[in-house]
């Protein structure tokens, strides 16, 4: 079914407990702000939870007023609000809850986290999908029929999936262009000191380590290289070759603006891979040694006790 952006002006946020307060207000704040410069009501919106008790985001605060869902006012898109540990968060009740507003017609949508709960619903199969990044690639072994992306923000027909932090309000800003002009939306976006508002093909930024890469382009390819060969890993001649340098000057690169190796980088990036899946997928801790490139249990279990301080059996007794 596809959706007229325009046609949509009122939304509901589903709260989940540790949901992301910063995406979270991102996305009503845009709203507010709209009705503010526009000068009339062309938003409503409502915060809701299962029961209409207030969830408690990640920092410990919580949302008033908050009503049950099943008392909301009328709402063209319901938002799915997470944040960390959303895995616990989401039972049959939510499930069915979600799936019963969705055959009704609503938009559905995620934020954050709140992708996850839509997949586990069954609600993305088939469809183009964001969550933030440190989700992606356990939900990608999880959801086979699901396209998760690694953009900001999705629009697919009656799905809009958006990744955490302040992107909620790049794709709140498309919504606004929608119903009231591109005009206003810049207005928007200068009430909140926003130079460019991204958009929906952008790509999330990559990781802190990563991004230093940019510095030198065989090191940008190289580290984009490992994030992508995490089951098979090359070895450092075969990266260097395949980004166009010697092994001896991608280990100058990497010595110089990541102060490490290309081994220890690898490493490092299949361990966090690792950690990833243990606490956020069912696989078993055998299968996420494999699906991270390591040949034993016992080296995997080595690695990982050195890396993070204890076994990979420990991570999942703890998640």
């Amino acid at each position: 079914m596809r959706v007229d952006l325009g046609q949509l002006g009122r939304f509901a946020f589903l709260t989940l407990p540790n949901f992301s307060m910063i995406a979270f207000s991102n996305a009503i704040e845009v709203c507010r702000m709209a009705n503010y410069v526009s000068g009339r009501d062309a938003y409503h919106w409502s915060v809701v939870s299962l029961d209409g008790a207030p969830a408690v985001a990640s920092n410990g605060l919580g949302v008033t007023p908050t009503r049950a869902l099943g008392e909301a006012d009328p709402f063209d898109v319901l938002f799915v609000c997470g944040g960390v540990n959303v895995r616990h968060s989401v039972d049959r009740r939510l499930a069915d809850a979600l799936r019963r507003h969705a055959r009704r017609g609503a938009v559905m949508g995620g934020l954050c986290t709140g992708t996850f709960a839509l997949a586990e619903a069954g609600l993305l199969d088939g469809y183009s999908a964001a969550i933030h990044w440190e989700n992606l690639s356990s939900i990608r072994e999880e959801f086979g029929d699901v396209i998760f992306t690694d953009d900001l923000f999705v629009f697919d027909r009656d799905r809009v999936t958006c990744t955490g932090g302040v992107a909620p309000l790049d794709m709140m800003l498309k919504f606004v262009a929608a119903r009231l002009g591109r005009a206003l939306a810049a207005r928007v976006s200068e009430q909140f000191v926003v130079e460019r508002p991204r958009e929906a093909g952008e790509r999330q930024r990559v990781p802190a380590a990563v991004r230093a890469g940019a510095r030198h382009p065989a090191l940008t390819k190289a580290a984009a290289l490992m994030a992508t060969t995490i089951e098979r890993p090359l070895t450092v001649e075969a990266l260097a070759r395949s980004v166009g340098v010697s092994a001896r000057q991608l280990e100058r690169l990497f010595r110089q603006h990541l102060g490490t190796s290309p081994a220890d980088h690898y490493l490092s990036l299949r361990l966090d891979r690792a950690r990833e899946l243990l606490t956020q997928s069912p696989l078993s801790v055998t299968d996420i040694g494999i699906a991270c490139g390591f040949q034993s249990a016992s080296h995997f279990s080595v690695a990982y006790r050195r890396q993070f301080g204890h076994a990979p059996r420990t991570e999942r007794a703890l998640a």
